[in-house]
């Protein structure tokens, strides 16, 4: 799978495009630049949306795709806790992931060992738990579940700035420690 990370919107969000090598994509958190994420995504086909929540920065050009076509879109209100989904070649877990807001969901690509977790986790911090829905409470049991539940070497695509790993995070990140 490749996953091209293209920073979108006034917030600096991080949108994912994964491809496959059938010329199809997933797009996760498509936050805003509508047009610099359709020309990346190219000819490949969009099977589905991942949305980690739904703040704005994560969801603004979200509508843009849904009147192109019929698109099935993958959120906390439609999806299974720990559920395996499959989407053509593409196979992920989604797990709750609350605290940054209440309908916070990591996606999990076992075989890539690629977690996108949106605003759950940074790159040496956390999402901010003070806004509505947000709960410090929920984010110490949703840190506590990540360090628990994936290896080390889990790659972690956040929703802003750079990419990182749980390893990393684990022996840096004052949140994770």
């Amino acid at each position: 799978m490749e996953v091209i990370r293209l920073v979108t919107g006034l917030l600096d969000e991080n949108c994912y495009i994964l491809k496959d090598d059938n010329n199809t994509c997933l797009l996760v958190d498509p936050g805003d630049d509508y047009h610099d994420i359709k020309d990346k995504i190219g000819d490949s086909k969009l099977l589905g949306i991942l949305i980690t929540h739904s703040h704005f920065d994560h969801i603004g050009a979200l509508r843009n795709f849904l009147n192109k076509k019929s698109i099935k879109i993958y959120k906390k209100s439609n999806l299974v806790d720990g559920k395996e989904y499959e989407i053509g070649d593409f196979k992920f877990k989604a797990y709750y992931t609350p605290g940054h807001s209440a309908d916070c969901v990591s996606f999990y690509f076992e075989e890539d060992k690629a977690l996108f977790v949106g605003d759950f986790v940074f790159k040496g911090s956390i999402g901010r738990c003070d806004l509505p829905t947000g709960s410090s409470e929920e984010m110490a049991k949703s840190i506590k579940f990540l360090k628990e539940t994936f290896d080390k070497d889990t790659t972690l695509y956040t929703g802003h700035y750079e990419i990182t790993t749980l390893d990393d995070e684990i022996k840096t990140n004052p949140y994770l420690k």
